[in-house]
């Protein structure tokens, strides 16, 4: 078998640990700083009468865009047979195509122009994030992959974090704002590239096909049913928390108090990723440990339906943060151990991601009819915990994986 298709049985190294933190930090950052804070102004400033709408245009738009690329650039990763490896050209140019999009939107004079930017964002970022999710089956033993995903999901709370930080108080203005995420995702990619090895494939796998059947691997399509409702019903909780905070909890300043609320999440979620990701890998068991974090984070919504306050959110925000970082850290350990081939490793996570992606699609949409339908935030919030609890009974049906 060629050695980039072997299973990996040498544990990594904590200085290859470490670049992939990085690369990972710098991709969330340029995603999540715009959706929770650049964005959202963004359409307040161009349509204030209507900058919902224009936010679940926008990111409707770049989510669909992602939907497609991310699996996209999966398979052609997995059959890329350059001199200078499989993954890193991919993680390269997409960081590049994700910089060039934010410095669109960084000078985007209306809502076409700013969708446009933010689907260059997400075709590039989907594409370096293809690139790096794959490293993960391609190096990692299976013994160690609950604490390398941890450090994924902590590489994406500190992103959030440290992208309000950055948006808010180390830079003034939109644009520079975008600018500073673009020249962080930049960093990121290429000091993985240059100081991390990746496998050249000398001849390219066979029958190359993006469906997977469900019948024939069952295992497969439980997981993906379950991340995408786990990440549906934490799109629920978060995509519209700015707006959240200055209409119904009516705090002075929501800038700040998402940035509060930033850092006791990233807090707590970097606590859980660390603590039980590496208890699950000593342990060999993974479900347990799901079903725990989808109940802490369907609480932490439920918290805000009945408490809708800031004192509510204060408690929620680092519940959800403990609840995501568990799952997190599990979940990019059970999600490679259901991988149907080693040939397909990108293009099977790239299918996979599509439930991170989704919800980005369908999430505005359902979100704007949750909100005039269903009593406004306490309805998202019941739907958020909802989702939440179905990804655990879904996840649940996985049979290969403890």
């Amino acid at each position: 078998m060629s050695e980039a298709l072997a299973e990996p049985v040498v544990r990594v190294r904590r200085g290859w640990m470490a670049w992939l933190f990085c690369a990972n930090l710098g991709l969330w950052l340029a995603v999540y700083a715009p959706i929770q804070v650049l964005l959202p102004q963004q359409a307040e400033m161009l349509d204030k009468a209507d900058k919902e709408l224009v936010f679940g245009i926008v990111t409707g738009f770049g989510g669909l865009v992602s939907l497609l690329v991310v699996p996209l650039i999966g398979f052609l990763s997995d059959r890329t047979t350059s001199r200078f490896g499989r993954r890193h050209p991919w993680t390269l140019a997409g960081a590049v195509i994700g910089a060039v999009g934010l410095a669109v939107l960084a000078n985007a004079p209306s809502v076409v122009v700013m969708t446009i930017g933010w689907c260059l964002v997400q075709a590039g970022i989907g594409g370096m994030l293809a690139a790096l999710t794959s490293a993960v089956p391609d190096r990692v033993p299976v013994e160690q992959r609950a604490q390398v995903g941890g450090l994924i999901g902590i590489s994406q709370m500190l992103g959030t974090v440290l992208g309000a930080v950055v948006v808010t108080l180390l830079v003034s203005g939109l644009q520079a704002g975008y600018l500073a995420c673009a020249v962080i995702v930049l960093a990121g990619a290429i000091f993985f590239v240059l100081r991390t090895p990746d496998t050249q494939l000398i001849v390219k796998p066979v029958k190359p096909t993006f469906w997977i059947s469900p019948r024939q691997n069952p295992d497969f399509a439980w997981a993906w049913g379950g991340h995408l409702m786990i990440n549906l019903g934490n799109a629920f909780g978060t995509l519209y928390l700015l707006y959240f905070l200055g209409d119904v909890v009516h705090h002075e300043s929501p800038e700040d108090g998402l940035l509060v609320l930033m850092a006791l999440y990233g807090v707590a979620l970097a606590a859980g990723a660390v603590l039980f990701g590496a208890r699950s890998d000593r342990s060999g068991r993974r479900k347990p440990y799901v079903y725990g974090a989808a109940a802490v984070m369907a609480l932490a919504a439920l918290i805000l339906v009945v408490w809708p306050t800031w004192i509510g959110v204060l408690i929620a925000s680092p519940l959800l943060g403990v609840g995501f970082g568990t799952y997190w850290a599990v979940a990019i350990a059970l999600l490679t151990q259901v991988l149907p081939a080693a040939s397909d490793r990108a293009k099977d996570l790239g299918v996979l991601n599509v439930a991170n992606a989704l919800p980005q699609v369908i999430a505005p949409l359902l979100t704007a009819l949750i909100l005039a339908n269903l009593g406004g935030y306490r309805g998202l919030f019941a739907v958020s915990a909802l989702a939440t609890t179905l990804a655990a009974v879904l996840m649940s049906r996985v049979r290969s994986v403890v």
